[in-house]
């Protein structure tokens, strides 16, 4: 006897599939498997950038989906699987054959774990989506993780670096990096919808004015936004623990008699 339930999800997808974000969706894939490629031969600078294409694509495929009415258990899975690639394996094979290579095993096993946290900080969002507030993200973003080790790439070669490197602070970069996926540090999420509600006119202008300067020194304000915004998550944690723990002993210090 089979089970209604996986019968009809077999009859929906012989009914076909969402053309246009699942699109999007293989083109976030693509542009993770060049940044592979473009990494193994020593494109390093264009492999960078092919990872925020990704990240961009990544962003639209999820919205489009929602704006078009569109969105499926198919194309859920499907971006899944791309992240993996675009974010993880991508990313990985990036920082190995740059910066970690000449670490030997330490360089290839940091490598690996970055691609093995991404993996577990994807399955645990995929478990947790629905029933974890949408303006917060627990655990760094594997796309954020992504985009950071490739403005760290971009920066090293604007600031004129050229080749490969050897520096034991790309290895600690990525162990933090790794680490910050699967912790449950709180990081703001882009998918506040109070993000889409009317703003004060003076955020606008920041917005126009910081987005001149990064079209301005991409390479440098990139990095230093994908920096901030690491640094965000345990900065929070900090000061809502710090906060937490004064109310806790004002409440102690109000029931005294």
């Amino acid at each position: 006897m089979t089970d209604p339930v996986k019968s009809d999800k077999r009859e929906n997808l012989r009914k076909g599939v969402y053309l246009l974000p699942n699109l999007i969706t293989a083109g976030s894939m693509f542009a993770g498997f060049y940044v592979i490629i473009a990494s193994t031969d020593g494109n390093f600078v264009r492999a960078a950038w092919f990872i925020l294409l990704s990240a961009i694509l990544d962003g639209l495929d999820g919205k489009v989906a929602r704006m078009t009415g569109t969105t499926s258990k198919f194309g859920v899975e499907l971006d899944s699987l791309a992240d993996v690639i675009a974010f993880g394996v991508a990313p990985g094979v990036l920082m190995y054959t740059w910066a970690l290579k000449p670490f030997g095993k330490l360089g290839w096993l940091a490598a690996f774990l970055y691609v093995v946290c991404g993996a577990l900080r994807l399955a645990r969002f995929n478990v947790q989506v629905s029933t974890v507030e949408s303006r917060r993200f627990i655990g760094l973003p594997i796309p954020a993780a992504a985009c950071i080790v490739a403005t760290c790439v971009l920066l090293f070669f604007e600031l004129g670096g050229t080749g490969t490197i050897k520096m034991f602070s790309v290895v600690l970069l990525v162990f933090l990096l790794a680490f910050l996926m699967v912790s449950n540090i709180k990081y703001f999420s882009l998918k506040d919808p109070d993000l889409f509600k009317r703003q004060p006119f003076m955020l606008l202008v920041f917005a126009i004015m910081t987005l001149i300067v990064i079209v301005a020194r991409p390479e440098i304000m990139l990095f230093v936004i994908g920096m901030v915004y690491m640094a965000s998550g345990p900065l929070g944690y900090m000061f809502n623990r710090r906060r937490k723990q004064a109310a806790e002993g004002a409440a102690k210090v109000d029931t005294k008699p």
